[in-house]
């Protein structure tokens, strides 16, 4: 017989959120309870199967009393703490984050950006063509995934899920220090030469498409990548006993990319090398 333990209730919190008083169980951060409730709060560096890191700052919202803004994806809620998420200093704080990492960084291909930037009235243009941060070529040298670092805004979720967090294989690591930082593998060298055991529990946390399936790269270059286009389905992984699930994602009748379902007991996102790219005999594609 399997026993399942289960954790006692949480009890209930009261504090106000944007003038609305709300409750969440005790534990749950600012973020949790805008979630919730509906309010937006825009964020990159947070991710739902991670320790928050606190990197990217946009998220950031108003605390009475407090001496600075918050990071909502870490501060936990408090009994009778009065929150406001869009202030004008709310709104000008993101406004400066979106500049900074837009005028460094190649946002493209992370979702939401473009209505953020657009939302708050950001400017990345006006640091000038200076303020980029690498300007190198995409890594190409591997047949599963590629690293593009000028997409790449030092999160460290890529850290966390290849290191203690998750995978445990510590591959990833950050290497430099302040504007020189940057994340690679051991002596920044190849991928196949690293500790790497492609597992792609990296790209499955990654927010800006600094790490993207080989598959989605190609066609993204071909300008055939159409996720409005693309159909998911979840199923159960064949290849052994543990009941990985796995979500498919189907452009023109073909497997494009395979994730995770992040709130699956078994996988919480994960999967090993033959979950997440191990599709190819599905089409008879090599």
């Amino acid at each position: 017989m399997t026993t399942v333990p289960l954790a006692p209730p949480r009890r209930l919190l009261e504090f106000i959120l944007d003038d609305t008083p709300v409750r969440v169980p005790e534990g749950a951060t600012i973020l949790d309870a805008c979630r919730a409730a509906g309010t937006d709060v825009p964020t990159l560096c947070h991710g739902d199967t991670l320790a928050p890191k606190n990197a990217c700052r946009v998220c950031v919202v108003e605390v009475e009393g407090a001496r600075t803004l918050a990071p909502a994806c870490s501060r936990r809620a408090e009994p009778g703490m009065v929150v406001r998420t869009d202030t004008a200093r709310t709104r000008h704080s993101r406004k400066i984050v979106l500049e900074l990492l837009a005028s460094s960084v190649d946002l493209s291909t992370t979702p939401g950006a473009a209505e953020w930037i657009k939302e708050y009235g950001a400017e990345p243009d006006r640091f000038g063509p200076d303020a980029r941060r690498l300007g190198e070529e995409p890594r190409i040298d591997n047949d599963l995934y590629v690293r593009d670092y000028d997409k790449c805004i030092l999160c460290y979720k890529c850290v966390d899920a290849c290191g203690e967090q998750w995978q445990n294989s510590f591959a990833i690591s950050v290497t430099g220090r302040g504007f020189d930082a940057r994340i690679a593998v051991e002596h920044d060298g190849p991928l196949t030469e690293s500790a790497c055991v492609y597992c792609g529990n990296c790209i499955e946390v990654c927010p800006t498409g600094a790490l993207s399936f080989k598959r989605e790269f190609d066609m993204r270059a071909d300008g055939t990548w159409d996720e409005e286009a693309q159909t998911e389905t979840t199923t159960v992984c064949a290849y052994c006993g543990v009941g990985c699930n796995l979500t498919l994602h189907v452009q023109d009748n073909e497997i494009v990319k395979v994730t995770s379902p992040h709130d699956n007991p078994v996988t919480h996102g994960n999967l090993c090398i033959k979950g997440r790219f191990g599709f190819s005999h599905v089409q008879n594609r090599v």
